[in-house]
């Protein structure tokens, strides 16, 4: 049961919504999840969801699940790329994982617009500018 399970505080784990410049792309803007932890994360699964209204009409995405594995310490691992056109909506991912045996799980959600160019920031992990979610 879930409630039998022990979850500590998320630490050192984040999400970042990347502006990258491709013009093969289909989407310029990338999601990456980042291991700031000394230690790998293992056993990485995230779930990832749009909801939300546009005008008065209830919008909401498929949930997409992504198996990561592990993410070595210090590192990150590209999650999926992501359209524009949902960035009106709640973006959720929900992210879930181990570190040493226990396990973690967080959701992050980006709220309608707060994926914008004005909102980047550097990500000097990635080497790159984008808005990141902790």
């Amino acid at each position: 049961m879930k409630k039998d399970i022990s979850f500590l505080p998320v630490e050192g784990v984040k999400i970042a919504v990347v502006k990258k410049n491709d013009p093969k792309a289909a989407f310029d803007w990338v999601v990456y999840l980042l291991n700031e932890n000394e230690v790998p994360i293992t056993n990485v699964i995230v779930a990832s969801r749009g909801y939300g209204f546009k005008g008065e009409e209830q919008q909401k995405t498929s949930i997409l699940r992504h198996v990561i594995g592990e993410v070595a310490a210090r590192d990150y691992a590209v999650i999926e790329s992501i359209d524009p056109g949902v960035f009106h909506l709640n973006n959720e991912y929900w992210v879930s994982y181990y570190i040493n045996g226990q396990v973690y799980d967080k959701k992050f959600i980006f709220v309608p617009e707060s994926i914008t160019e004005a909102n980047l920031s550097r990500i000097s992990q990635l080497d790159l500018e984008g808005v990141v979610h902790q």
